[in-house]
């Protein structure tokens, strides 16, 4: 034991003396249901996650690319934060933490990812498991990105009928906390474990959260639920008790079960309305009662419907996120995609900062993550930037205006350009919110009586046409018209800590 933690500190000094270039105000801690740095300043988490490989526990991709251009990557994809899985349990075996990456796939019989290693990452070939670990943490703080360390176990995700010994759970919870109480960019510690059982929940969460914060009180603590971590409702009846405040923060998992069979089969209205439903009867409500939330994207980027939904809510409650999984063939997921980046710079603009004390609303387009702008009074609305949009207002009559203006939004005909009236008890001037399960479209009625959403056309024009998808058929992409009122809420920002556990 000795010649493991010596070891893993000697190495820990060498990572100390890279020069920290995040440009958040670390370390980070919670106001109410936000995240903020030192200086109160709201830090939205935007992360992606990189898995490690089941078999040998490193990082995945790197039998295929540099560490450093992963890194860069995904700093240039938008991402602030990597969701960094290391399995927990090497952390409390010393002949395992020791065992060189070179020997683990040797031991493994992986000569491929051996030689491809050996080709991409040859400086990383013969360090400990745990050393590697710690040179993708400091590539990745070379690009500025913060990194929540995913502890995983190894084995079945569950303490019940997997043989794994709480203790040593807690034990290599503890050893990891240590390791990088002095790696500034180390920002959170996720306690992924995936109980079934609430009592075990509430009983090895509690130790598991205490052994954390005692080691390294800069981290934000990070809990999941229960139930492939979709389920955190039991916390609105029964609080964690916890003897430290301002760094705890829940998790959810946006999985395809929360849709069951119908994320296969039905109608992607259905779907994202019955997803979101489940999610925020499981535990989204908590972000209403004060609660820190962050929510993990499973499925991935290359499903742009259910991408679409998740973003769309993302918009409209503004929670932090982490999104699915770097490939673990290249190691880079969706990256090259210059739009991928701009939406995700979109989400990050459009929410709440400590400047000021205002209540904002916008039209939200998750598809494409820009907003509805008018450039002038001659030109059509079209879709832009978040930040250059104007406040709107919703009225009890269910008309969109410009605050501040007399102008609302209008209908004026089927495949028609959307128009800004100031005229507004006229048809196609009263909006619909709510008239699809997602709770995305748009609607409003023609003179005529004809139904009629809101669209994006291919120009980025804001356009009514059919609504789509208003059928069974589950291929349909209703993404064009998935509009989301977004309300953005600028006055939950203070400099001093909250508690956790709000009551």
């Amino acid at each position: 034991m000795g010649r493991f933690l010596s070891f893993s500190f000697v190495f820990l000094s060498v990572l100390c003396l890279l020069p920290p270039n995040l440009v958040v105000a670390l370390p980070l801690h919670t106001s109410s249901r936000w995240i903020v740095d030192e200086d109160g300043g709201r830090v939205k988490l935007a992360c992606v996650n990189w898995p490690a490989d089941k078999e040998s526990a490193v990082a995945s991709g790197l039998g295929h690319r540099p560490v450093g251009s992963i890194s860069e990557r995904i700093a240039a994809a938008g991402f602030n934060c990597v969701r960094l899985a290391f399995p927990v349990l090497l952390a409390a075996n010393q002949s395992l933490a020791s065992l060189t990456v070179r020997k683990s796939f040797q031991r493994l019989g992986l000569l491929d990812s051996l030689a491809g290693f050996q080709a991409n990452n040859p400086s990383m070939l013969d360090l400990p498991l745990i050393s590697a670990y710690q040179a993708v943490v400091s590539s990745l703080a070379e690009n500025n990105l913060m990194v929540i360390i995913d502890s995983q176990l190894r084995s079945e995700p569950c303490f019940q009928g997997s043989g794994i010994n709480p203790d040593l759970w807690v034990k290599g919870l503890t050893r990891l906390a240590t390791m990088f109480s002095r790696v500034p960019n180390v920002v959170g510690m996720c306690l992924r474990n995936e109980l079934r059982n609430v009592k075990d929940w509430y009983r090895y969460m509690q130790k598991g959260a205490e052994a954390v914060h005692s080691a390294n009180p800069d981290v934000l603590v990070i809990i999941s639920g229960l139930g492939d971590g979709i389920d955190l409702s039991f916390l609105l009846n029964q609080q964690l008790e916890l003897t430290f405040t301002g760094k705890l923060v829940l998790e959810m998992h946006w999985r395809g079960s929360l849709a069951g069979r119908a994320r296969e089969t039905g109608n992607p209205n259905k779907v994202c309305g019955r997803v979101v439903n489940s999610l925020m009867r499981r535990g989204g409500v908590l972000l209403q009662k004060g609660w820190p939330l962050m929510v993990v994207n499973e499925l991935g980027a290359d499903d742009n419907r259910h991408l679409n939904c998740f973003f769309g809510l993302v918009a409209e409650l503004d929670f932090d996120w982490a999104l699915g999984t770097l490939e673990e063939t290249n190691g880079l997921m969706n990256l090259k995609n210059s739009s991928f980046s701009q939406r995700i710079s979109a989400l990050q603009d459009a929410g709440p900062n400590a400047s000021g004390n205002k209540h904002h609303i916008i039209i939200s387009h998750p598809s494409t993550d820009q907003c509805i702008l008018r450039k002038s009074m001659y030109e059509p609305l079209q879709l832009g930037p978040c930040t250059q949009s104007e406040a709107w207002g919703y009225t009890p009559q269910k008309t969109l205006k410009l605050k501040g203006t007399y102008f609302c939004l209008q209908a004026v005909g089927l495949g028609k350009p959307a128009k800004l009236s100031i005229i507004c008890n006229l048809p196609g001037s009263n909006w619909e919110i709510g008239s699809s399960d997602s709770k995305m479209y748009l609607s409003t009625k023609l003179g005529d009586g004809t139904t009629v959403c809101l669209d994006a056309d291919s120009s980025n024009h804001i356009v009514t046409v059919t609504c789509k998808c208003s059928s069974r058929d589950h291929k349909c992409d209703p993404g064009s018209q998935w509009f989301k009122i977004a309300d953005i809420y600028l006055s939950l920002f203070t400099k001093t800590n909250s508690s956790d556990q709000p009551s």
